[in-house]
């Protein structure tokens, strides 16, 4: 048996024999983490990375738990969830149809799991690098029909009474490009509103919903991969949620922590972007763990996801029973970034050339230096090439995000076929999910898990009855 595996082994059986040992307590301290859009295939493109590229030989912290199952994610309406449908069955623990939040399939609102533990004396933090107002976090203190009012959305986070909501931006504080009376609102209800993370820790409030000014969209924080200065990492949300929560509800709380990063992605089927996510992910659950070793009977610590996106596999067509994950390690920008410089080429008033390009291909993505890329492929390349930036006659490809430039289009598939990515889908998929867990109650989560039991028994485990 190599090191690794005899590792591996050793560790995953420590963790059982705590997790087995502490299974009558109750949990007092809960971290729910949601890795938006990830399946088996994004965690495990991450962990091959991680060996093969990296040269760590320890698997991803989430993969050492010792509670692992699957997790089906199907709506009410379909047998492919939206994030609204599925953020709503993991908060709630009810089914309910594609776009709503917080309501069953009758469009009656129903109760999330951070609800009855806030009201059972539990401190509440909701943390996301996508929106604050987005499905996903929204679905633990909003009811409404359609996930896009977000106007009401961010009304109904200020009258939760939860002691943290971070995320990307709050969309509901303009409309049609005025400002609304959201930020008063939210002001009314003695909510305090901060764009600097590190203002929270100095802030004496504690009801404070955070958007940090560094974010690069109004829908996500940005790449792990672009290295935004002063981006705040989904590592960076953990610590500052439970900073924040033991301060002001030491005895208990539960936090909700969703990377929603990965979706955005695997909605771009950006491979690299995708296994750094979800390698940054893991590092916010490395802090939840050592959190948990502090208080190994009292914490619980869950990880799962809401669905799967993009179809994501280790191996395809071009690579056959092999992957090249190091062809990822020279990438230095996200699809989304590389297409907004072709744009800002296309709109240019000199046009680039072919010899520019390419340097900017090696240098940004690998390709032609560590990549090898050969003549039939680079003619590919430059016929894509002609078309968008000489003829201006390629054309687009839209996602739920963005929309992309037809060469970053090209680039990106060319990245992904070299690497041993595959994907199906520009959207979600039906697959299962996995569900990691450890600590107090992780033992309630062998099995098959629907994403309506997940909720049920967390609550199980902090020994509060949903009414």
């Amino acid at each position: 048996m190599r090191k690794s595996s005899k590792l591996r082994n050793l560790i995953s059986a420590i963790l059982l024999l705590v997790a087995v040992s502490l299974s009558a307590q109750q949990a007092k301290y809960i971290f729910y983490f949601i890795g938006d859009g990830m399946s088996p295939g994004q965690v495990m493109m991450a962990d091959t990375y991680k060996r093969k590229a990296l040269g760590d030989s320890v698997p991803l912290t989430m993969m050492l738990l010792p509670v692992h199952s699957l997790q089906t994610t199907y709506s009410a309406s379909s047998p492919v969830t939206d994030s609204a449908a599925a953020g709503t069955a993991l908060a709630t623990g009810v089914k309910t149809k594609n776009s709503m939040l917080g309501m069953n399939a009758d469009s009656i609102a129903v109760n999330s799991i951070a609800r009855y533990l806030h009201d059972n004396g539990y401190g509440v933090a909701l943390m996301t690098n996508s929106a604050a107002d987005d499905a996903t976090p929204g679905a633990f203190y909003a009811h409404v029909t359609n996930r896009g009012q977000h106007y009401e959305i961010g009304r109904q986070a200020a009258e939760s009474g939860f002691e943290l909501i971070t995320g990307a931006a709050l969309r509901g504080l303009e409309k049609d490009g005025r400002v609304t009376d959201l930020a008063d609102y939210i002001a009314s209800q003695g909510v305090e509103l901060l764009t600097d993370p590190e203002a929270v820790a100095a802030s004496d409030s504690r009801r404070i919903i955070l958007t940090p000014k560094s974010s690069l969209w109004n829908w996500d924080m940005g790449y792990y991969v672009d290295s935004n200065e002063g981006q705040m990492t989904v590592e960076e949300m953990t610590v500052t949620a439970i900073r924040h929560l033991s301060r002001h509800t030491p005895d208990s709380f539960f936090m909700m922590v969703e990377c929603g990063s990965i979706d955005h992605a695997s909605h771009a089927n950006d491979g690299g972007a995708v296994v750094k996510e979800v390698l940054a992910f893991d590092k916010a659950i490395e802090t939840a763990l050592d959190f948990y070793r502090s208080h190994p009977d009292e914490t619980l610590i869950v990880i799962t996801a809401d669905h799967e996106t993009g179809g994501m596999t280790v191996g395809n067509n071009h690579t056959g029973y092999s992957a090249r994950p190091e062809y990822l390690m020279p990438q230095k920008i996200s699809k989304e970034i590389f297409s907004q410089y072709c744009d800002d080429l296309m709109n240019a008033d000199k046009k680039p050339d072919w010899t520019e390009m390419k340097e900017y291909l090696s240098e940004n993505l690998g390709l032609f230096s560590v990549i090898p890329i050969s003549e039939r492929r680079e003619n590919r390349l430059k016929d894509v090439f002609n078309a968008t930036f000489v003829d201006g006659q390629a054309r687009r490809q839209e996602t739920l995000y963005s929309n992309f430039n037809q060469f970053a289009v090209e680039v990106f598939e060319m990245l992904n076929e070299k690497a041993g990515i595959g994907w199906t889908s520009l959207a979600h998929t039906g697959n299962f999910v996995p569900l990691f867990a450890i600590g107090a109650g992780a033992e309630l989560f062998t099995g098959l898990n629907d994403n309506t039991d997940v909720p049920m028994k967390i609550l199980k485990a902090a020994g509060v009855q949903p009414q």
